[in-house]
Formats: C-alpha cells, structure tokens, sequence
C-alpha cells in the first residue's frame, strides 16, 4: 500500500485500528484465564484425578451425607472411598506394569496390561466427573443461558435430552454408563452409552454429565430399580459444573 495517497483521516483511522488491536492482544496476553491452557482445561474437565502427575482420588466436594434422601451416604462412602479407589490403583499398575516391560523389552503380557489401563484409567475419569457432576441443594441451578440453547438445538428440548439420556442409561447393557457429551468434530451435543466404563461408545467425545449405572451405585438403595436411581440422580445434577464443562469445551467461556 502507497501510503503518501492515503487521506489524513483515513490513516488516523487506521493507526487507531490497529493500536486498538495491539492493546487487546495485550491485555489478553498479560491477563490470561486462571483456566489457561491444557493444565486447566484438565482440572475443568476431569477435577482433581491429577496432582503433581500423579493419579490420585479427589475429594469430595460434599460430605457423603449431603446427596440425601436422593443418593445415600453409605453407598456414596463406599462408592468413593472403595470402588473408584480401586480404580486409581489399578491405573497406577497398570502404568508401572507397561513401564517395566518398556524396560525390559518384554512384551508377553502387554495385551493384559493395556486392556487394564483401559479399564481403570477409563474407571477414574469418569468418576472424577461423577462426583462433580451431582451437588446438595442449593448448588443444582439450572443449565447456563449457552448450554439450555445448545440442548434446545441439539435436541429440541431439555426434556427430549433428558428423556435419551434416561433411557441411554438404564438400557446399558450389564454396567456401565449414561453420558451427555460434546461431540468435537460434529461440534454438538450427543448422548451416548459407555458399558464397561469404556466400551461402546464413541472416542473424540468429552464427557459432560454423567452417570454411573453399575449396581454397586444404586443397589444399596434401589436395588435392581436403575430407573428409579437414575431419576434420583436427575435430581441431584450440578447444571453449574455441567455449563462450565460445556462452556470450556464449546469455546463459549
């Protein structure tokens, strides 16, 4: 561009433009998301299933107590402190397993080992998200403004998605999971089934709001009433945490 032939006014316009421009960038740069990059968009996404590297079991959020009448403290206990304890552990091993055979160039049982990995590091995630997923009254809310738009688009309606993901969930076949996800190439939402934490279902999703369906969630209360658990559950659901994970994912934050 010949710039002795631009009008005075023209190029004031233009210096503003891309003063302005610069000064945005700027202020982007120098004040960044506290969620900011992958490490943040993990503990959106998955709180608390990593702590220095490490694979560990987060807290909870809540006391066992606080998802009364609806889910019981006992089966919350056990679920947390035993079930998905076992499956950190299990994560782990698998993980030292894989490494010593790295090692030591001995491949014989990686096929077991990988398919155990699989399983509890599957087993974890999805339970990081489970506890989060669900809050004691006064913490459920409703979807976000972008989120209830989004399921209305997807779906046609909130009470359409929760009808799929009702029914996705109790027709798991054996144990498994229900799953509302964000499909990232599609760039919408999907409801899908996960039966043994990670089988059947559909790679390049992230997990939104989900629930666990295998008995050990809901016997002690329910028994074989997975769809009076799975209702039980709709009333616990955190629609905050939901919105932020959507939102993250979305690029709508």
């Amino acid at each position: 561009m010949n710039h002795e032939h631009i009008d005075p006014s023209r190029r004031k316009f233009l210096a503003a433009g891309a003063a302005g421009m610069l000064m945005a960038g700027m202020a982007r740069a120098q004040s960044p998301s506290p969620a900011a990059g992958a490490a943040g968009l993990a503990e959106i996404l998955y709180p608390g299933a990593v702590q220095n590297g490490r694979y560990v079991l987060p807290d909870l959020r809540y006391p066992y107590d606080a998802l009364e009448p609806h889910i019981d403290a006992e089966t919350m206990q056990l679920h947390h402190s035993r079930h998905h304890k076992s499956y950190v552990d299990g994560l782990i091993q698998a993980e030292e397993q894989l490494a010593k055979m790295r090692q030591n160039d001995e491949w014989d049982q990686v096929e077991h080992w990988e398919q155990k990995a699989a399983f509890h590091g599957a087993g974890h995630f999805l339970h990081a998200i489970f506890w989060v997923c669900m809050g004691p009254e006064g913490r459920r809310g409703e979807p976000s403004q972008a989120l209830a738009r989004r399921i209305e688009q997807d779906f046609g309606s909130h009470d359409a998605m929760l009808a799929q993901f009702r029914r996705a969930s109790q027709s798991v076949e054996g144990n498994g999971w229900g799953l509302l996800t964000w499909s990232i190439p599609a760039q919408k939402l999907v409801v899908l089934q996960a039966r043994n934490h990670q089988n059947a279902t559909q790679w390049a999703n992230i997990p939104l709001l989900v629930i666990d369906v295998w008995e050990h969630a809901y016997y002690k209360k329910y028994g074989p009433g997975r769809a009076d658990y799975i209702n039980a559950f709709l009333e616990v659901v955190d629609w905050a945490d939901v919105s932020r994970r959507f939102e993250a994912v979305a690029g709508l934050a």
